[in-house]
């Protein structure tokens, strides 16, 4: 027995320390998940705001081409609207109607935490533009949402959100193309 003084709590301290171990890899990968569920979200997200202006587009066809802005994108900050020339007041007025929404769900507006908009992605930017030459009996869009991610990937293909959002490994580039088919018969 007198041998053995102290024994026990060497095996105390060795059994402490594994705990130690198992318990900071669990931290670990809970804090790998909570980045892997936000970029889940951010994602979902991005595919909503694609698919809303897609449909919009969609809804007003006729001055699909006033909803094009280019790879600059409708961002965040203080963007201007496009300028369109074509279609009747009212169309225009829709088309307008339709970014500005467009831009404020981007902003995050749809969920809020007291005053602040946390519905967005962070850093987000909204891109419509035309990905053809101009055919005006099938003229092709690509609706874009980009933001910024929180782990590093492989860089976009896509322009969209490339000058306003820094770190392109970060930069995420959801799209769709959408082609408005010419209604009127022959």
């Amino acid at each position: 027995m007198k041998n053995q003084t102290g024994m026990m709590l060497i095996e105390a301290l060795v059994s402490l320390v594994i705990a130690a171990i198992a318990l900071l890899g669990t931290v670990t990968l809970m804090a790998k998940s909570t980045r892997s569920e936000m970029e889940s979200y951010q994602r979902v997200q991005a595919l909503t705001l694609v698919q809303d202006m897609a449909s919009r587009i969609n809804a007003n066809r006729q001055v699909a081409a006033c909803y094009s802005n280019g790879a600059t994108g409708l961002s965040t900050t203080t963007t201007p609207l496009p300028l369109c020339a074509t279609g009747s007041a009212t169309q225009i007025t829709a088309a307008n109607a339709d970014l500005a929404a467009w831009k404020n769900a981007l902003l995050g507006s749809s969920e809020v935490s007291g005053t602040s908009r946390v519905g967005a992605m962070i850093g987000a930017v909204g891109c419509v533009e035309q990905v053809t030459p101009f055919d005006p009996n099938n003229p092709v869009y690509r609706v874009s949402v980009a933001w910024q991610g929180l782990m590093p990937t492989a860089i976009p293909a896509l322009d969209c959100g490339k000058a306003s959002l820094g770190d392109n490994n970060l930069r995420r580039v959801i799209s769709v193309n959408i082609q408005i088919g010419n209604l009127t018969t022959t």
